[in-house]
């Protein structure tokens, strides 16, 4: 099917109660040729707000994508209030690479907003902050963990903001991780503009989580739910999320074969062993031991890990 190419969103000049495709021209390829985002837009019957929804910023993050196609395939936009602007792949050079990272090299999620007179990949970030950004009211953005690597089903919010906290909350996860976004992402480059903004990161990746695919649906539709855009129930889950004050990365110093001992979302204890590295020949080369009490957020699954790879993602409780 062919779909229009824009290069501006003007929600003004789209009929209301409609819900639109469009190739969002943003920057230009080796052949003159535009590299083009899908975009999915929904515009409702009466105005109210508008929500970004934004997957693939990692091109390998895929979880993300379902999710939106679900939702906007379940909104009716007849009895819609304020509009749905949905990005399913942002990385789209990545995306078509199979890549976590830009194609030179650069994790976009840590440049945003990018410099108007950059390199390859920062042009690429400034283009989509400067021209997409700016017509959302919230932001809701779906990661997963990256390759050799797994997550929970967790959300990076500052907590200390009362609507980032409940749109969190909304989500019903397993951890969210206070997280004031001060850190080159793209819910960091939303917050500079005063666009309330959660990072939601749901599984794995490289592939579909049927699981993850639902709870990140349920989330974003009680966003929506309590803005007052559709009608339907929140829905809140049984069990609290565990809060978490910080979290960090626990890095290897040696290379070596690794295996992580505790699974995901484990409680890990100060000085207890959570994981091992074997050398080539099959003799130990170094444990690792907690540093301080915490929860296990997310963990390296590749037994592959040189010096300075990653262990665990520890979460600090609050």
């Amino acid at each position: 099917m062919d779909y229009k190419h824009i290069n501006e969103i003007n929600l003004d000049q789209l009929e209301a109660g409609n819900k639109y495709k469009f190739w969002f021209d943003l920057v230009s390829g080796p052949f003159g040729n535009p590299i083009s985002l899908p975009v999915i837009i929904v515009k409702g019957s009466e105005p109210g707000p508008t929500v970004g929804i934004t997957a693939a910023v990692h091109g390998n993050e895929l979880n993300g994508i379902p999710v939106i196609h679900k939702f906007i395939d379940s909104i009716d936009p007849v009895l819609f209030k304020g509009n749905i602007i949905a990005i399913p792949v942002v990385n789209v050079p990545s995306f078509m690479n199979k890549k976590r990272r830009f194609i030179d090299g650069t994790d976009l999620n840590h440049i945003m907003p990018g410099k108007a007179d950059g390199n390859v990949s920062q042009v690429y970030a400034y283009r989509f902050a400067e021209k997409i950004l700016p017509h959302f009211d919230f932001l809701i953005d779906l990661h997963t963990a990256s390759f050799g690597r797994i997550n929970s089903f967790y959300v990076r919010a500052d907590m200390s903001m009362e609507i980032t906290r409940k749109m969190a909350m909304f989500q019903n996860p397993q951890i969210i991780v206070h997280n004031p976004p001060s850190d080159g992402t793209l819910r960091g480059a939303a917050a500079e503009m005063d666009i309330p903004a959660i990072t939601v990161e749901a599984g794995n990746p490289n592939t579909f989580q049927r699981g993850m695919i639902k709870d990140s649906l349920t989330g974003i539709r009680n966003v929506v739910i309590d803005l007052g855009m559709m009608a339907g129930e929140i829905v809140k889950d049984e069990v609290s999320p565990i809060l978490c004050k910080k979290s960090y990365w626990i890095y290897t110093n040696h290379g070596g074969l690794l295996t992580v001992y505790p699974g995901l979302t484990d409680d890990v204890h100060k000085d207890k062993m959570i994981a091992k590295q074997l050398d080539i020949f099959g003799s130990l080369k170094k444990e690792y031991f907690a540093p301080e009490d915490g929860i296990l957020i997310g963990k390296s699954v590749s037994p592959v890990n040189q010096t300075g790879g990653r262990i665990l993602h520890l979460g600090i409780k609050e």
